[in-house]
């Protein structure tokens, strides 16, 4: 795997980690009873994104090194995935 493909399959485990993580502990304006002018009451009364951005770091490289120790190991390979390949 070349550092390009790493960085990039990090990139794609991480937000796709923090994106099911945002919605974790969420409580909106209006939970809070503390609406500000200008902003749904659906909006975060307080987002914790950089706590939520750590906590996703820490999962993302536990995700990426599985996956990676899967990819390099060749325990998965593209013959593997190729649904139409033709038995003889």
């Amino acid at each position: 795997m070349t550092i390009t493909a790493a960085i990039v399959l990090f990139s794609v485990v991480w937000f796709l980690v923090f994106f099911c993580v945002l919605p974790v502990q969420f409580r909106s304006q209006a939970d809070a009873g503390q609406v500000t002018p200008g902003t749904p009451a659906s909006a975060p009364a307080d987002a914790m994104v950089g706590k939520k951005a750590k906590i996703t770091s820490g999962i993302a490289v536990v995700v990426f090194a599985a996956l990676y120790v899967i990819i390099t190991s060749g325990m998965i390979t593209i013959e593997n995935m190729d649904v139409f390949h033709v038995l003889n």
